[in-house]
């Protein structure tokens, strides 16, 4: 996927928090959420303990791309993203797209939302500021 150039129109970038529960007994990890949508239906996601990105994931309706720096890891691929890379359900979820089993995606009346697994308990949950 080519390079996101987010001071381009169209696009509407967010900020807020997010809690990454991961599966197993491994810690949750809390960081800063940068989410970034445009018009023609490209999305970017940032998830950071600033300065240090622990996720970046790229979509379209067509490809997705997603990157974990600290492990210099970086899978991409077209169509659906595998079930087991959270994050890009996140994007997807988020662009109100539909999101597929194992994953559920709830909103709450307070703007935060969550997404989860039944599978394995990893679950992603933050809010974004309007």
């Amino acid at each position: 996927m080519r390079p996101i150039d987010l001071t381009e129109p169209g696009w509407r970038v967010r900020q807020g928090q997010a809690v990454w529960h991961l599966p197993g007994k491994r810690p949750e990890l809390a960081g800063e959420l940068t989410l970034a949508m445009n018009a023609d239906g490209r999305c970017f996601l940032e998830f950071a303990k600033v300065p240090f990105p622990f996720v970046r994931a790229k979509c379209t309706d067509s490809r997705w791309e997603i990157e974990f720096p600290p492990q210099k890891l970086r899978f991409a691929g077209g169509g659906t993203p595998p079930k087991r890379l959270a994050w890009l359900h996140v994007c997807r979820a988020l662009a109100g797209k539909e999101v597929r089993a194992p994953w559920r995606f709830e909103r709450r009346a307070d703007g935060s939302w969550r997404l989860d697994s039944t599978r394995n308990k990893e679950a992603v949950e933050g809010y974004l500021q309007p």
